[in-house]
């Protein structure tokens, strides 16, 4: 089986990913499955010279055309992250969303009221909203940071947990 794989492994591979449309790992796995198969019948294989090469590109295919019939069979499947995706965004929940985020900002200093408007609702950049504010750039930094921090805190006494 030694000499079987070392000899025929690479054509094998080669000949898995055009059946695979170039996907190594499908292919791979196809080349591992059908090692495996030989490995089974080795007693037959060994025993008919020349028999090992296409009787294992043979069962390469089968595997493939079995793989591609499989999929086909099977309904789509769907990422986990796509399942969580709204397909229709629910105004309830962003009405909801801004008036619990309007009361919270009502809780906030002025300062960090301001920063947080300029930099979140009117999308500002850091440098905008320093000179909008007429402020260095760190202390639009810093006092970002700590409005964002005063927020959280707000949200989490009203019983929101805030993700980070």
């Amino acid at each position: 089986m030694r000499v079987i794989s070392a000899a025929e492994e690479a054509a094998l591979l080669r000949f898995a990913k055009t059946l695979t449309l170039g996907d190594v790992h499908s292919a791979e796995d196809l080349v591992q499955e059908a090692l495996l198969r030989a490995w089974r019948h080795a007693d037959r294989l060994i025993s008919t010279q020349g028999l090992a090469r296409p009787w294992l590109f043979t069962v390469v295919r089968r595997l493939a055309i079995d793989g591609l019939r499989a999929r086909r069979a099977r309904p789509v499947e769907m990422c986990p992250c796509d399942l969580e995706l709204d397909v229709v965004p629910d105004v309830g929940e962003c009405t909801l969303t801004a008036h619990v985020l309007r009361k919270a900002m009502a809780d906030l200093s002025p300062h960090h009221r301001e920063i947080l408007v300029h930099r979140y609702y009117l999308d500002r950049s850091v440098e905008d909203t320093a000179v909008e504010l007429k402020l260095p750039i760190g202390t639009v930094k810093s006092r970002t940071s700590h409005a964002l921090r005063a927020l959280r805190r707000v949200l989490v006494s009203q019983g929101i947990h805030a993700r980070r």
